[in-house]
């Protein structure tokens, strides 16, 4: 039996030629600017910390905001839209987005375009992230302690070295060649950063306000991105309510959605638009025939109210989620690009 594809709308059948025109027109430096304002972002809160140490706790807020930045751009370069022209777009996308977060773009995107294809359906390798919902709130309670301690980021990036080591009855030498080949660019880029920081004078900032936000608040804002994204929506076969824009205010664009990533109905109807030509798509679809069909929630905390509304007394331990974790222990489903991607 052949895997059930997602419904797909054309895209002339959503917009008129001038506004696919308008849409289509690329800017050629926008996405390189985004990744200038991560960084931007990221080496002025270690500034500021450097300067006026109680700003830490903002810091470590700030930087894992901008983490999930990176690895959105880094979703975009998948796309081919971070970038004019596929070698500029992969190496922007690679050096400065994907491998500092631990992550990998070619691996990302070799299986996240099953996503696109099987969105909700069986096949869609994501949709163990959207299944377990709506849960209790104990239960997102215990998800929210284990990311903001710092215990998801560990576990799953112990697994994703391990799923690099490939099998322990092998050679060391031949463990060693898999690990560089599928860790190896990850391990260089986070070394430069290292680098760079000794060389400021700020070593301490490297594992203090990077690998600290990366095992934590990235972890916390990954997964409500994720439920937000396409938890608990209202049908599963229209490509209108299978997936979810979430209206972000300010403080919600900074900390919690960077670079666009709340409109993610607008994303999967066009999934080859560059991120921020996602708001000019949400405000043609709003104001057009299809804007009252639209699976569209006012910030995140309405989403959030929805996903944890199961009753306390139903209340259970969920299964493990991530696809680094679940491919160690061994789970048939999870490829060796789920596994290595990193996100």
């Amino acid at each position: 039996m052949s895997a059930a594809l997602a419904p797909r709308i054309p895209a002339r059948d959503l917009l008129t030629p001038e506004q696919l025109a308008l849409l289509r027109r690329r800017v050629a430096w926008r996405g390189p600017a985004l990744i200038l304002h991560a960084w931007a972002v990221i080496l002025g809160s270690v500034a500021l910390v450097a300067a006026f140490p109680p700003f830490f706790p903002i810091a470590v807020m700030l930087i894992g905001s901008r983490q999930l930045g990176l690895a959105i751009l880094m979703h975009d370069g998948a796309h081919g839209g971070l970038a004019q022209g596929q070698r500029l777009n992969m190496a922007l996308s690679q050096w400065f987005c994907a491998w500092p977060v631990l992550a990998d773009t070619a691996s990302y995107r070799r299986y996240h375009l099953a996503h696109h294809a099987h969105t909700q359906q069986p096949d869609d390798p994501d949709l163990v992230l959207s299944a377990p919902f709506p849960i209790t709130r104990a239960s997102y309670r215990r998800k929210f302690w284990r990311d903001i301690t710092g215990q998801t980021g560990f576990q799953q990036r112990r697994a994703q070295a391990l799923n690099a080591l490939g099998d322990p009855s092998w050679p060391p030498a031949r463990r060693a060649r898999q690990f560089l080949d599928r860790l190896g660019p990850q391990v260089a880029a986070n070394l430069v950063l290292l680098a760079g920081f000794a060389a400021a004078g700020v070593w301490w900032a490297y594992p203090l306000l990077w690998l600290l936000p990366l095992l934590t608040w990235f972890m916390v804002i990954t997964r409500i991105r994720n439920i937000a994204e396409h938890a608990v929506v209202p049908d599963s076969a229209d490509p209108f309510r299978n997936t979810r824009t979430t209206r972000a205010n300010l403080l919600e664009r900074a900390l919690i959605a960077p670079y666009f990533v709340n409109y993610h109905l607008e994303h999967h109807l066009l999934f080859w638009l560059p991120c921020w030509r996602l708001p000019a798509l949400h405000r043609i679809l709003a104001a057009g025939p299809h804007g009252p069909r639209m699976e569209v929630r006012q910030g995140y905390r309405e989403v959030m109210r929805m996903a944890t509304a199961k009753p306390d007394a139903e209340d259970a331990r969920g299964a493990v989620v991530s696809n680094a974790r679940r491919r160690a222990g061994g789970a048939a489903r999870v490829n060796e690009d789920q596994a290595s991607a990193g996100f």
